[in-house]
C-alpha cells in the first residue's frame, strides 16, 4: 500500500498545475493525499515509539543595527567622524523539531480509522477521477 500512496503522490503533484483534467483530479482527491500523509506520519510514530513535535522558541538577542544616517557636511566644514555599529535588541524566533512521547494505543486506533477513512475516500476518488476524465477529455 505503501508504494501505491507514494505514486498516487508523486502523480497529482507533477500534475497539480497541469490541465484542466489535472487540476480537477487535484481538486477531487486532495482529502485523500491529506489521510495519506497522516497514514504516514502515524506509521513511523509508531515505528519510532515516539512522533516528534515543532515548537518556536523566542529569544532576545543582540544585532546590529542601522547606522544613523549623517547629513552630508557643508561646503568647507571637516567630514563626519564615523561612529561605531550600533547594536539593539531585537526578538528573534527559532523553530526547533524535538521528540514527543506518543501513547501508542491511541495512535494504533487512529490509525484504523484513518485506514477506514483512505478506504471510503479512495472509492469516492475513483469516481470523481472519472468524472473528471468525462467531463475535460485529453
Amino acid at each position: 500500500m505503501r508504494i501505491s500512496i507514494s505514486i498516487l503522490s508523486v502523480t497529482l503533484a507533477l500534475v497539480a498545475c497541469g490541465t484542466p483534467q489535472d487540476q480537477c483530479i487535484a481538486r477531487e482527491t486532495r482529502d485523500l493525499r491529506v489521510v495519506d500523509r497522516l497514514i504516514e506520519e502515524i506509521e513511523g510514530n509508531l515505528g519510532r515509539g515516539y512522533a516528534f513535535e515543532e515548537i518556536t522558541i523566542s529569544r532576545t538577542a543582540w544585532v546590529r543595527c542601522d547606522p544613523i544616517i549623517v547629513p552630508p557636511p557643508a561646503e568647507g566644514a571637516p567630514p563626519p567622524v564615523p561612529t561605531a555599529p550600533r547594536l539593539c535588541l531585537e526578538d528573534e524566533e527559532e523553530t526547533i523539531t524535538r521528540p514527543k512521547a506518543i501513547d501508542l494505543a491511541a495512535e494504533q486506533s487512529k490509525l484504523s480509522g484513518l485506514k477506514a477513512k483512505r478506504k471510503q475516500l479512495s472509492v469516492a476518488a475513483n469516481r470523481s477521477i472519472a468524472a473528471c476524465q468525462k467531463a475535460y477529455p485529453e
